[in-house]
């Protein structure tokens, strides 16, 4: 499955549920966004899965290869932000669920 489809299955997972917002209900950045109550917890940018945790939790991934920080095209990584590596196994809705709880989206 491609990673736009991954993404696809994600937005419909959670599009839906109370203060979810899906992809293209916003222009500018955050565009290709879930956002909870107005703020962003997982979007697709440049192929990848791109999703706002805890510093503590993006270094653990990075660390164990499974992606980078994400840096939006300013030239400096966002210490909160993970862009996950497209070979990654690790569960894309489970991060996502992860994402969404350290945005507050879980009210």
């Amino acid at each position: 499955m491609s990673p736009e489809q991954r993404f696809e299955d994600l937005v419909d997972e959670f599009t839906g549920r109370p203060g979810i917002t899906p992809p293209g209900a916003t222009g500018g950045f955050g565009r290709s966004a879930l956002r909870a109550h107005g703020r962003i917890f997982a979007m697709f940018v440049r192929g990848r899965l791109v999703l706002k945790l805890p510093r503590a939790r993006v270094d653990e991934l990075v660390d164990g290869g499974h992606g980078v920080r994400f840096d939006a095209n300013k030239g400096t990584p966002m210490k909160e932000w993970l862009a996950l590596d497209p070979g990654s196994t690790l569960s894309w809705s489970a991060l996502a669920e992860e994402a969404l709880e350290f945005v507050g989206g879980t009210r």
